[in-house]
């Protein structure tokens, strides 16, 4: 199913219920005084963030979306119901334009709820219009109707990680075993040459481009792969433990970062140890002692078999949730 990112959407609100005109009878006692109900108020329309990015294919297929209407008033001054509100889902990093009004809403974290469209107000039955003057009204109001437009709906998807490293890292190869995304694999460096997104029970991963020396100066794939990094929320810095000079290769990650903006050297950092299978286990607990030094958030992985992923995947989990 292709990845959609822009919409447009009619939306309507629910229009108010009518009043009504009716009159109290009882017993040997006809029309003994007005008696119409109010009617209900029309639903209003609200957009909801979800974590789920494929939610606009719900939509693809729509002319318009449309919320209930209020109940008409009813007899002994009995009001109509309320419309039930209506919430369209949207994925979070939605930008919502009001076509007509130029005004846009966003949609920057899960849970968001922003209003659209308003419902139309009730009208009066004729109980409302009784007075001193006017004991017998014949009058009623219909409701008003809700209002309706144009949307224009895009999405710019916000990372919740980037997995960042030099390049061959192992960050493609990490990225399709958390996630479906299904990324370019190869023993040669720059194989990715553009972000690709992945889903992780709802997180956003994102394999960013390999950084080299001098990134932040536009050598390699530079300002490209820096400016999508500025857009995740934690970095997930994979170190692939095939290199004999760890730390020198993560003190030139992490000097690129602060080069091209001092706030990305402030994001929260978890180190990834790739490659794993490469060293003895006494090997890998070394280097971790020394990385440690520089960065106590420190995982380490060996894809090879479905319970090490999993064991993974409910340790980045725990941590995206902890942001």
């Amino acid at each position: 199913m292709a990845f959609i990112d822009e919409l447009n959407l009619h939306i309507k609100a629910g229009n108010g219920g009518n009043g009504v005109v009716r009159w109290l009878h009882e017993k040997g006692k006809e029309f003994m005084g007005p008696a119409g109900g109010n009617g209900g108020k029309g639903a209003d329309v609200y957009a909801r963030a979800i974590r789920d990015i494929g939610i606009l294919n719900n939509y693809k297929n729509l002319k318009e979306i449309a919320a209930p209407k209020g109940e008409d008033g009813g007899k002994k001054s009995c009001h109509g119901a309320n419309g039930q509100d209506l919430y369209i889902d949207f994925p979070v990093g939605s930008i919502i334009t009001n076509i007509q009004t130029g005004g846009k809403v966003f949609l920057d974290k899960e849970g968001d709820v922003k209003l659209l469209a308003q419902g139309g107000r009730g009208g009066q039955g004729n109980e409302t219009f009784k007075s001193s003057t006017n004991q017998r009204p014949e009058q009623s109001t219909p409701g008003k109707a809700g209002e309706e437009f144009d949307f224009y709906i895009e999405v710019e998807l916000v990372a919740d990680a980037g997995l960042i490293g030099l390049p061959n890292a192992g960050k493609s190869s990490l990225i399709n075993e958390l996630t479906n995304a299904k990324s370019k694999v190869g023993a040669y460096q720059f194989t990715t040459l553009e972000p690709a997104l992945g889903n992780m029970y709802g997180y956003i991963l994102a394999d960013l481009p390999g950084l080299i020396e001098g990134a932040s100066e536009g050598k390699g794939l530079g300002h490209k792969f820096l400016r999508h990094i500025k857009r995740t929320k934690i970095l997930f810095h994979c170190l692939s433990l095939e290199s004999t000079k760890l730390i020198t290769d993560y003190k030139t990650i992490r000097k690129e970062l602060k080069a091209y903006d001092p706030e990305l050297a402030e994001k929260r950092e978890v180190l990834i140890l790739t490659k794993t299978d490469m060293l003895d286990k006494k090997s890998v607990e070394v280097a971790k002692k020394k990385l440690g030094k520089l960065n106590p958030d420190i995982l380490t992985v060996t894809i090879l078999d479905d319970q090490s992923v999993k064991d993974l995947k409910d340790s980045l989990i725990k941590i995206l949730r902890s942001e």
